[in-house]
C-alpha cells in the first residue's frame, strides 16, 4: 500500500520520528488548527513529481494558505485528483539529505541508500555527481543501523551524525510496519547534528495487512483514500480504475498476464478500464466475487464491452463458466455483450457451457481482441 505523505507521518511519528508539526486538510474552511507558520501546503496523492507540478507551496499567511490549499484541491497530478492537503511547519535553517530502505529481493535484504543531498530529482542528481550511496543488509534492524553508519563514515558533522541517527530510528519502523519503501527526502539536517523528516513515502506489503492492526485500522478509517486496497482487503482480490474512460471491462486472474493484456490491448489502439486479478483459485465455488467484479466495472460510464481472459492451471474452467454465468445474472447492471478467451483445464466445458448461453469462446488473444474491436464498433455505430 502506497500510502499518503500524511499518513506515513502519523505511523512514523508513533515511533517518535521526528517530524515538523502538519495538519490534514480536504478543503478551504478547516485550517483553525494550524501550526505556527510559515507553512508549506502540500498535495496528498500516491504519486511522486508533486513539486515539479505545482502541488508543493509555500505560505506566510492564513489567506496564502487557504489560497494554495484551493488551487491544489483543483489540479491533478500524473492523471490523478487532488483530494487533500498536508500543511505543516517549514523547516528552515537546515541541510537538505537523502535516506530510504527498501526490499531487495534478488539479495534477500534490505538496500540502504544515503546522499549528503536530498530534493527533486534525486536519483538522477546524487548518481550523476557520484554522490548517492548504497548497500545492501541484513533484514534486521541493528544491520541496517550499522549499514548507514558505515555508509556515511566518511562524511562531515553534522551530516555523518544525522543520517547515522536517521537510519537506527527508521529501521524499526520499516520493519514493525512491514515496509518495501521507506524514503526520506528531503532529511532536513540542522547544524547541531539533529534530524527532521521532510518527507515521507512509505510503501507497505499488502500481504501483511491481516498482522498489520495500526495500517489495518487507517484502512478501515480511510477507504476511500485507499479504495483498491481496501477491495483487495475485504474481497481477495485486486481491481484497479486504469481509465476512468475506458470501454472494456476486463474479468482476468493473474497480476502479470492481466498488465500485459492492458498492455497489448492499449498498443491496439484500444481502451481497458480496469485492472483485475480476480484470483479464481479463491472463488470456491461461490460467485459472489465475480459479482462484485461486475458490478464495479458497470459502474465505468463507457463500458462497451466484457472482455474474459483466464488461462487455468488448477482452476477449472467448467466450473469458472458456470459461477460467471450465475454472476452475470446477479448484476443486473451490466449491460455489454461478453467476450470470453479461456484456455487451460476444463475449456471444452467450458465453451458448452458458455456457448449454451449465447457467449462464444476463443482460445486465442488476437481472436478475442478481433471480437473486443466488431462489438465496440457496433456500439458506436448504434
Amino acid at each position: 500500500m502506497y500510502l499518503l505523505e500524511h499518513d506515513a507521518k502519523e505511523l512514523l511519528a508513533a515511533h517518535g520520528i521526528p517530524l515538523p508539526l502538519g495538519v490534514l486538510t480536504d478543503n478551504t474552511g478547516a485550517l483553525a488548527s494550524l501550526p505556527p507558520g510559515p507553512w508549506v501546503v502540500k498535495a496528498q496523492l500516491a504519486a511522486g513529481g508533486r513539486g515539479k507540478a505545482g502541488g508543493i507551496r509555500k505560505t506566510a499567511t492564513p489567506d496564502e494558505t487557504r489560497a494554495a490549499v484551493a488551487d491544489i484541491l483543483r489540479t491533478r497530478i500524473r492523471g490523478l485528483p487532488v483530494r487533500s492537503c498536508r500543511i505543516e511547519q517549514q523547516v528552515n535553517a537546515a541541510a537538505e539529505a537523502y535516506l530510504s530502505l527498501m526490499i531487495d529481493a534478488t539479495r534477500a535484504g534490505v538496500r540502504v541508500l544515503i546522499a549528503p543531498r536530498g530534493g527533486m530529482e534525486i536519483e538522477a542528481m546524487a548518481t550523476g555527481c557520484g554522490l548517492l550511496r548504497s548497500a545492501v543488509c541484513d533484514p534486521d534492524a541493528p544491520a541496517v543501523a550499522a549499514c548507514t553508519r558505515e555508509l556515511c563514515a566518511d562524511l562531515v558533522p553534522p551530516l555523518r551524525t544525522a543520517l547515522a541517527a536517521a537510519g537506527a530510528s527508521l529501521a524499526q519502523p520499516f520493519f514493525d510496519y512491514e515496509c518495501t519503501l521507506l524514503e526520506i527526502n528531503p532529511l532536513f539536517v540542522r547544524p547541531d547534528g539533529s534530524w527532521v523528516a521532510g518527507d515521507a513515502k512509505m510503501i507497505t506489503d499488502d500481504n501483511a495487512l491481516a498482522r498489520q492492526g495500526a495500517l489495518s485500522q487507517l484502512l478501515q478509517q480511510r477507504a476511500d483514500t485507499y479504495p483498491e486496497v481496501a477491495l483487495k482487503r475485504c474481497y481477495g482480490c485486486d481491481y484497479v480504475v486504469v481509465d476512468p474512460d475506458g470501454e472494456i471491462g476486463l474479468l482476468t486472474t493473474g497480476a502479470g498476464l492481466s498488465m500485459m493484456l492492458i498492455d497489448e490491448l492499449r498498443q491496439s489502439g484500444l481502451r481497458p478500464y480496469n485492472f483485475l486479478d480476480v484470483r479464481t483459485g479463491g472463488l470456491r465455488g461461490d460467485p459472489a466475487r465475480l459479482v462484485h467484479v461486475l458490478n464495479w466495472i458497470a459502474r465505468g460510464p463507457r463500458i462497451r464491452v466484457i472482455l474474459v481472459n483466464v488461462f487455468a492451471g488448477i482452476t477449472d474452467l467448467g466450473e469458472f463458466a458456470r459461477l460467471l454465468l450465475a454472476a452475470l445474472e446477479q448484476a443486473p447492471r451490466l449491460r455489454a455483450p461478453v467476450v470470453a478467451r479461456l484456455a487451460g483445464n476444463g475449456v471444452e466445458t467450458a465453451r458448452s457451457v458458455l456457448e449454451a448461453a449465447g457467449i462464444a469462446v476463443v482460445t486465442e488473444l488476437g481472436a478475442a481482441v478481433a471480437r473486443v474491436r466488431a462489438h465496440l464498433g457496433a456500439a458506436n455505430a448504434a
